[in-house]
């Protein structure tokens, strides 16, 4: 991927916004101009049409097409992870993920950006480490939320998969009460696992 080299020639038609608040903006714009659009729609001009900003202004923020991608796909996946909660406050393994299906429905996009770069990498290999890079962050957000429930850490990958597809299927489909469902069926089966692997310790939670 090169720069996609565009000069401001609207300089100070819109206010700009400040450094911090405006770079947030720019990364929420970037994640939604690629979540409707495809990431071959990510350009300078796209991104501030979006933002309400002058494109030179998208330069000024992040230098080139690449540092705008990397850093909105960080910004999609610190949000994802800090928002989600598969920890839940209460602790329990009962509540784990419970707020997924209602996370996703605030904020389609977010998840749309991610499966958008994914697939766009089965194209372009230069994108590979891009996604690496996400699965490797939610991978290691289910090892640590096992661990809080003491459920072996085999299971990782599975459950990494079976919430990664609901996540897909409601964005796809928009069914957040099939998510919920399905999160729970997954929760009721991690308790069955973690039983079975500590012989006298947690049963698992009645329906």
């Amino acid at each position: 991927m090169t720069a996609v080299a565009e000069t401001d020639c609207e300089a100070g038609q819109e206010a700009r916004p400040g450094y911090g608040e405006g770079r947030e903006a720019l990364l929420a714009a970037a994640v939604r101009v690629v979540a409707r659009g495809g990431l071959r729609k990510l350009t300078y001009r796209a991104v501030a049409a979006e933002a309400g900003v002058t494109h030179g202004l998208v330069a000024h923020h992040f230098g080139s097409r690449d540092a705008l991608l990397e850093e909105a796909l960080r910004w999609c996946v610190t949000r994802s992870i800090e928002t989600s909660s598969l920890v839940p406050a209460s602790g329990r393994l009962e509540d784990f993920a419970a707020t997924l299906a209602d996370f996703i429905a605030a904020d389609p996009d977010v998840q749309a950006f991610q499966y958008e770069l994914k697939l766009e990498s089965r194209r372009r290999p230069e994108l590979c480490h891009h996604v690496d890079v996400l699965y490797d962050a939610y991978r290691d957000a289910v090892r640590e939320a096992l661990a809080c429930f003491d459920v072996s850490q085999e299971m990782t990958e599975i459950v990494f998969a079976a919430l990664d597809g609901l996540v897909f299927h409601q964005v796809t489909s928009g069914a957040p009460d099939r998510t919920k469902e399905s999160v729970d069926a997954l929760r009721r089966l991690l308790a069955a696992h973690r039983a079975q692997a500590s012989p006298g310790g947690d049963r698992p939670y009645p329906e």
